[in-house]
This record gives C-alpha cells, structure tokens and sequence, in this order.
C-alpha cells in the first residue's frame, strides 16, 4: 500500500509537466488528492426519454446508433463528425468536434449511454459533444453521481477524477479522528467510508452523509485545537498585577468612558490579576473608544514595571496613535516612542537602544516592532490594532520579545459571534457596543446615476463649508466590462472636468506604502477637499474635518466593507453624511445595500452580510492565520459547527491526552491544520 504522503507523480499518468498542474492546486501528495474535495455533484443516475428532455438542461439517456459517423474535414484544425441516434420516443443528432474516438467507437446498431446538453428548437434538436459509454462497460462518466472538482488550467474533471480513483484504490483513506460515540451521537459516518463515499458516492444521499462528515470533522479538528491552545496558555503562570489602581489614568481623561469601556477595562484588570497571561480581544465599532481600552491596559502594565508595545498596520496609523496617547500619557509620567520602518537608521537605533535599557515604557509603531534589531528590556503588554491585518505569526513574533507578555487585540471590524468563534477561538473576547456620548450617527442614502448632479452640488457645499470629502471606487483602473467607477479615471475626471477649482487627490492598492502614506497624510493635514480612493482607506487615519463619504458602485461590496468606509467620516463634532451610489436594479442588492442605510449597528450589519454574503467575501480578503475550510460554510453549517465544537470541548476534558490511536491522530491532525494557516501553533 502507498501512503498518504507518497507524491502523486507514483500515480500512472501523472509526469513532472502535469505534477505542476496539480501543484497549482497545492496538491502534492496522495493525501492533498483524496484530501481535494468535490465543489458539487452531477446526478447522471437517471435515463431520460430523449422525447422528454429538456433544452440547455444536461440529462442522460439511452440511445442505439442509426448509422455510420461521418466525419467532414471542414479547415486545418477542426474536423466535424456526425451520427444519428434514436430511441423509443424520438431520433437526435450528435455532433463531435475533433474527436476521433467518437468517430471510431461509435457503431452502428449498438446501444450507448450518452450525456450532454440539448439544444435546437421546433426546426430540429441536436447536442454537441455529448460524453458516451457502451452499456456493458464501467460506469465513469455516466449512471453514477459524478463529483465536480475545482479545477485549474490544463487540469479536466475527468483527469481529476482518474488521479482520485487511482489514489483510493493504492493508498489508505486518512486516520480515524472522531471518537466512535461521537459519531454515533450526531450520525456521522466513519473516516474510511466517508472519504470514498465523498468522491465515489452511490447516490446523493451518500454524498450527503459524506460532506456531512468531512464539514464535522472539520469544525472538530479546528475547535479542538483551539481548546488545546487554550489549555496550554491555562498552564503558563505568570506574576499578578498588583497595583491596579487606575485612578489617575481616569482623571487624566478629558471625557468620560462609556459603560462598554469600562466593562472591557475590568475584564482586562481581571486578566491582569490571574497570575496566567491575558490573551484578549477588543471588539467595537467604528468610533466606540478601543484605543483607549488599550491605553489603560498599557497605563497598568507600566504602574506594575513593565513595559508595553502597541502594532499599527501603517505608519500613519502608528503615528495617529502615538500624537494622541504621549499626549495623554506623557503627563502621568509615561514615556512612548514611536518605532516605524521609514524613520533614518540613526532615529530607529535610538529608540531600540532605550527600548533595551528600558528608559521608553510604551513602544508604538508598525512591522518595525518585530524586526530583530528590536528588543525590550521587560515586555510585559502586546496590542495588536486592526487585528485582522497581523496573522497569528506575527503577534506571536511580537509576544517572543517578552517573557509570555499579556496579549490584547483589537479589531474595528464587527464579526458576528459564530464567525469570531473561529477567527479568534483561541483568545477571550471582550465587546464594545456603545458609542462615546455625542457622537453623532452618520446619515446614509442610498441613489442612482440621475442624483449625478445633486452628489456633485453636495460635495461643493461640504466644501465650502470647509470640511472634506471621500468618494471611493470599487476599481483602480477602467475595464469595460465591468461598467463600475475607477478611481485613476474618476479623479482625472473630477478635477479637470466637474471640480477644476478644488484640491483633488487619488489613493490606491497599486501605489508603493510610501507613496500612500504620504497622500493620506497630506488628506489628513487638509491639504485637499477629496480623497478619491480605492478601499486601501477602509482601516486608516482619523480625519475629523471629513464629512462626507461617497462610495460608487457601492453593490459591489460587502455590507461590513461599506460600513468600514462609512467609518472613516463622523469623527469630528459635524453632522456627516455617506451616499451609497449604485445603477444595480436587482432587488436583493437593493434590499442589502437599503439595510446599510437603516443602521449604523455594526453587529447587525455584519450578522446581515454573513447571512446574504457567506464568510468568503466577508472580509474581501482572507483573514491572515485562518485556516482554509474545505468543504464547511459558516453561513450554511452553524449547527454543525455548534455540534463539533460542544463535542471537542468534551474530548478535550476526557481524551484530550490519551494515547489512542484517535486521540493521536487527532493531536496530528491539529499540528498540521495550524502550521498550513501560518506556519505555527502559538
């Protein structure tokens, strides 16, 4: 017997040119083949009449050939081939396009299962390049359940399909995993039987209980290894926080803090006073107050002789944070640095040498925090803002510089509760669902192309008033195919056409880090009245004078992405305004992006958008240290997720050590599944 990490090229067929194919598919051994999973199945198990079949719905049927195949050289390159085929109920005719083998298999007199397309109307009925088996042979590609397979380019289903064949029948299906019980409890099948039954299922049925199976053990495996992590992190031991009086921090603020902010700050205390390393995340809002959340974390972590380290995902943002909390800070006798890659050598050698003397308590800056050159003399507090920009890796890389530091992440982007399970199961959660008192909410509308003029009115009056404006494009640049906004297009448009007298800048993805900073940062100082951008602004620097959000084309984003941009106006003491602009007439996409204009609950909108967009695009971009689920879909599976995580949370407290050829398998299995996400567990 083979075994599962065999490379595929032992398989007949498969040579070094198609081994890249593969490759391409990140499948590199005979366990990444059986392990790649059909996207969906063709019922091919039912005959139809040809009387009764149906045109452009694919169908199969029994059919005897009425004559000889002709085959017509019509130029260099292509050769046609036709044949008659008939049943009881009527006669069709089949056409084949450079395929010899039909031209030499197909016999007259004999009987075939065929399946393909129909098409034609009252004149005549034909179907083209239909795939065909003689009754007595295999089935393959007909009389089955056929497995579809992602594929890639040069890669057929039906070369897919043979490789996988081919893998089950020489090597064993993966280990075992889930303990009999388990299975017995929720019905799921065994691994051996599920993983044939997955690509060679007998019926739909089957396949159901086979995905059923494979979606469990998916949620199993990723729930258990995050019970494992936590269990792990339960069993470091670290000094309890004495002083944890945060009076003067409190009387230094010139605002009050909401109840939110105070329920997250004593969760963060608790933390403190355990004796185990905190491991926390901060979830609010656009606007609820997170930073300082994090600043009184920081304030106690110093009071108790250690110092702190905030992340940024830009410079700008870094810079942001330091101007407002050495302000706030500095007075009570904190000292902060800031820390960025575009700083001179000289200034970046002078603050990692007092970092490592420990004459600086708080740090903050962006990537520059995890290079080598920069090291603490007692690391004793790690944020992480924005979370989902930094991976697992990379906090972890930060946490390194210090003696199991207290961990704190933040994220502004709201995730509904089942999604935050997954995406941040290994860390406690704290939420903060209240706005600072006299924020006002931002008024949001929703309107076609013939409100052109209007917007463009509105955006000059907000000027004149002296604020400033954001219009953001879903492109960079203009296709015409897909009809949408581009932002290198529309700023050139504005400027020299609609606003010659205004101060116009453009921002994008394609822009070197340098370049976008400074741009944003020239925003930022009021040295233009419109931004117009791309969503690099989704997570970026306050601009308390914006008040006005344009988003073009807002259909073609997700309803947590626009609420992410609205964001970015609202943050001074001005009324502001978002115009959603959109010439989609489907009624859903109406529906959606109008649900987006009723509230300004992150919560809710995020619940809407998982629910109508599925966790795929939920992010637009994939959450950085989130394993890739193969076969699960959060929005699809909830109960099953709520039924593997209930039963891995058991398995933890009575196998989670055994020595059972399950429980370490498992163990195994877990390893794996986090080292794919991001090359480590911790």
């Amino acid at each position: 017997m083979a075994r599962l990490t065999d490379p595929i090229t032992i398989l007949k067929g498969i040579g070094p040119t198609t081994a890249k194919r593969f490759a391409a598919l990140n499948i590199y051994t005979l366990g990444d083949l059986i392990c790649h999973f059909p996207r969906g199945y063709e019922d091919r198990t039912k005959l139809l009449p040809i009387e009764t079949m149906e045109v452009d719905v694919p169908a199969c049927f029994k059919a005897m050939v009425m004559n000889t195949p002709r085959t017509a050289h019509i130029r260099k390159g292509l050769d046609l081939t036709r044949v008659q085929v008939a049943d009881h109920t009527a006669r069709l005719t089949l056409t084949f396009f450079n395929n010899k083998f039909a031209a030499e298999q197909l016999q007259y007199g004999r009987e075939y299962i065929f399946y393909g397309t129909l098409t034609g109307d009252f004149v005549g009925y034909n179907m083209t390049n239909p795939v065909f088996e003689a009754l007595d042979s295999q089935p393959v590609t007909t009389r089955r359940v056929l497995p579809i397979y992602p594929l890639t380019a040069g890669l057929s289903n039906a070369a897919m399909l043979k490789a996988v064949r081919q893998a089950l029948s020489i090597c064993d299906t993966p280990a075992e995993i889930i303990p009999e019980s388990v299975r017995r409890e929720f019905g799921i099948l065994d691994a051996q039987r599920a993983y044939y039954a997955i690509h060679e299922p007998a019926n739909m049925a089957e396949a159901e209980l086979a995905k059923k199976r494979l979606i469990f053990e998916e949620f199993f495996v990723f729930s258990a290894g995050l019970s494992l992590m936590r269990a792990s992190r339960a069993e470091k031991k670290t000094t309890p926080y004495k002083n944890l009086n945060l009076s003067s921090f409190v009387d230094a603020l010139p605002f009050s803090l909401t109840g939110a902010q105070n329920r997250a700050i004593h969760e963060i205390v608790s933390d403190f006073a355990s004796g185990a390393p905190m491991n926390r995340l901060v979830q609010g809002d656009v606007g609820s107050g997170k930073t300082m959340v994090a600043a009184a974390a920081a304030y106690l972590a110093i009071q108790n002789g250690h110092q702190a380290a905030l992340m940024a995902p830009t410079e700008i943002l870094a810079e942001q944070h330091h101007h407002s909390l050495s302000k706030l800070l500095t007075p009570l006798g904190i000292r902060t640095a800031l820390l960025t890659g575009s700083m001179t050598p000289k200034q970046k050698g002078a603050v990692r040498t007092a970092l490592e003397n420990g004459e600086i308590d708080l740090a903050i800056g962006t990537h520059a925090l995890l290079s080598d050159a920069t090291q603490f003399a007692d690391l004793g507090l790690v944020i992480a803002d924005e979370q989902h920009r930094f991976g697992v890796a990379q906090r972890a890389k930060l946490s390194a510089k210090g003696s199991d530091p207290h961990l704190l992440v933040m994220s502004a982007t709201p995730i509904p509760r089942t999604l935050a399970l997954l995406m941040y199961g290994d860390l406690e959660v704290s939420i903060i669902d209240e706005l600072p008192p006299g924020r006002k909410a931002v008024d949001s509308f929703l309107v076609n192309e013939s409100y052109r003029a209007r917007i463009n009115a509105f955006i000059r009056k907000q000027v004149q008033e002296g604020h400033q404006c954001f219009v953001v494009c879903p492109a960079v640049e203009e296709n015409e195919d897909l009809g949408i906004k581009a932002a290198t297009v529309w700023a050139e448009t504005l400027q020299k056409t609609v606003f010659p007298d205004l101060r116009i800048l453009l921002i994008h993805g394609q822009m070197k880090g340098a370049e976008k900073e400074a741009t944003m940062a020239a925003f930022a100082r009021g040295e233009a009245d419109v931004l117009v951008a791309t969503t690099v602004i989704e997570v970026g620097v306050d601009v308390p004078n914006a008040t006005l959000m344009v988003i073009e084309d807002a259909d073609r984003f997700g309803l947590s992405q626009l609420h992410q941009l609205r964001g970015r106006v609202g943050r001074g003491g001005h009324q502001s305004y978002c115009i959603l602009t959109s010439h989609n007439r489907n009624p859903e996409t109406l529906a959606r992006l109008k649900a987006l204009c009723k509230t300004t609950d992150g919560f809710k909108i995020a619940e809407e958008d998982l629910k109508m967009r599925g966790p795929g695009d939920f992010f637009g971009a994939r959450q950085s240290g989130l394993p890739t689920f193969r076969v699960a879909n959060l929005s699809m599976d909830l109960q099953t997720l709520k039924d593997a995580q209930a039963a891995s949370a058991r398995w933890i407290d009575t196998e989670g050590t055994a020595d059972t050829p399950e429980a370490i398998a498992l163990r195994q299995r877990i390893g794996t599944l986090f080292q794919r996400a991001e090359g480590t567990m911790n």
